[in-house]
């Protein structure tokens, strides 16, 4: 693909998604006037989303589109407004990314566009498209909309006596957790509430949770929650001051939903990105797993495919059917306080459970991405992959949303996972001298 990556596209604000391609994306959207009479879209809170989101809207109407924007919310509002309206939805994010990038994120239905519709709108960004005579949309308001996300809560009707922090990321979570969180658990703290367009994901939210970790530490608190700028993910401290990531959450869910009966074909799907310590541990429980390619559109096109009720990566992004047909970090948070508060244990007293193995994740930065389908490096990787076998694995790809190569390596003990990190970037060093 020539504009989108794994996660929508996205770029530098201003410089790759400025006016013209926000305008060309907005008009893109004629393709799917026979099925789709309607546009909700919404924004993070980066300062560019303003500029972005009208100029879509312009590209919207003019290609016979009724827009209704909902302004700033989570990417997981607009994806259940999508669905439940049976729309087209555009989120205008970066998600964890810093301020100066920003993104589109184009769903049908609730769900992200297939490769086929994005080769579609990249043919449009780079030729046009004639409207003149199509006959422009307007903007509309959709009474109660809003409302109804917000009824999604409701089953959670027990106050939770966790005390907890929360770091919202300077995000699009501030009026969803807000809303919602103060009423089922006793927050004491928190931090990343006060966006200001330039301080999303700075020093804040699930890719720096170095302060979080500190507060729940020195306030000894049972947890702390933090969601990243769309609010689609969720990250976690212990009790202990340790981070959970989306892998023991899932674990978490996952042993629940099978205890509960509701654990679809007792399967579970995750990314290539997990730790084999998971997937061993839900194997004990009797649970299968499918592993897929890193991004989300992978991960729920998989658990379409094997009808599974879970799934999710790593880095926090969970989809929890039983919930949202979308990750949702907030609705996440409700659930994981659910199952601590059923089971009356400790978030840490998981961890007892899972045995994790040594892994490690490095980014190449400033490389040619194009490296990683280079022979010498495909035979190095495929070579460490068989000494591992079962008891270790090598990921090696071109971010789809950063410019940078992912380097991850998990195996038996640590040793082993820093020999083989060192000579793959090593491999990719000698390949960018020209050696």
């Amino acid at each position: 693909m020539k504009y989108f990556g794994t996660d929508g596209i996205r770029g530098k604000a201003y410089d790759f998604i400025n006016q013209e391609m926000s305008f060309l994306v907005g008009k893109s959207l004629k393709i799917f006037t026979k099925e789709y009479k309607t546009l909700i879209i919404s924004r993070d809170t980066r300062e560019s989303g303003e500029m972005i989101v009208e100029n879509i809207k312009k590209g919207a109407l003019l290609a016979g589109l009724d827009v209704y924007d909902i302004g700033v919310y989570a990417t997981p509002i607009l994806a259940f407004a999508s669905e439940t309206e049976n729309s087209l939805g555009v989120m205008v994010t970066a998600s964890h990314n810093p301020y100066q990038d920003n993104g589109i994120k184009i769903f049908k239905s609730g769900l992200k566009l297939h490769p086929e519709d994005e080769e579609l709108i990249e043919e449009i960004i780079d030729n046009d498209i004639d409207l003149s005579e199509i006959k422009p949309g307007k903007e509309i308001e959709i009474n109660g909309l809003i409302d109804r996300y917000f009824n999604l809560y409701e089953s959670f009707n027990q106050k939770n006596k966790l005390n907890i922090a929360l770091d919202l990321a300077n995000g699009a979570t501030i009026k969803s957790a807000l809303k919602t969180l103060p009423d089922f658990v006793n927050i004491k703290i928190i931090i990343g509430d006060k966006p200001d367009g330039l301080n999303i994901n700075k020093n804040c939210g699930s890719t720096h949770l170095e302060n979080l970790q500190s507060l729940v530490k020195d306030n000894h608190l049972d947890l702390g929650i933090a969601f990243d700028g769309d609010g689609d993910r969720i990250l976690v401290i212990d009790d202990l001051g340790e981070v959970v990531d989306g892998d023991l959450l899932i674990y978490i869910f996952a042993k629940y939903l099978k205890a509960n009966n509701l654990l679809s074909n007792d399967l579970v799907v995750l990314s290539k990105m997990s730790n084999i310590g998971i997937i061993k541990a839900l194997k004990t429980l009797g649970i299968e797993t499918i592993q897929t390619d890193v991004g989300d559109k992978y991960i729920i096109r998989a658990m379409e495919d094997y009808k599974a009720s879970i799934g999710g990566e790593n880095s926090g992004h969970i989809i929890n059917k039983t919930l949202l047909n979308t990750g949702d970090g907030v609705l996440n948070a409700y659930y994981l306080l659910k199952i601590l508060d059923y089971y009356k244990v400790s978030l840490s007293d998981y961890k007892k459970e899972v045995k994790f193995y040594p892994d490690k994740l490095v980014n190449i930065k400033n490389i040619d991405k194009n490296l990683v389908n280079d022979k010498d490096i495909l035979a190095l990787v495929e070579k460490h992959r068989k000494s591992l076998g079962e008891d270790g694995k090598i990921l090696v790809r071109a971010s789809g949303t950063e410019p940078l190569v992912r380097v991850s390596v998990s195996a038996k003990n640590q040793e082993i996972v820093d020999n083989i990190i060192a000579e793959i970037l090593n491999a990719f060093e000698n390949k960018k001298k020209g050696e």
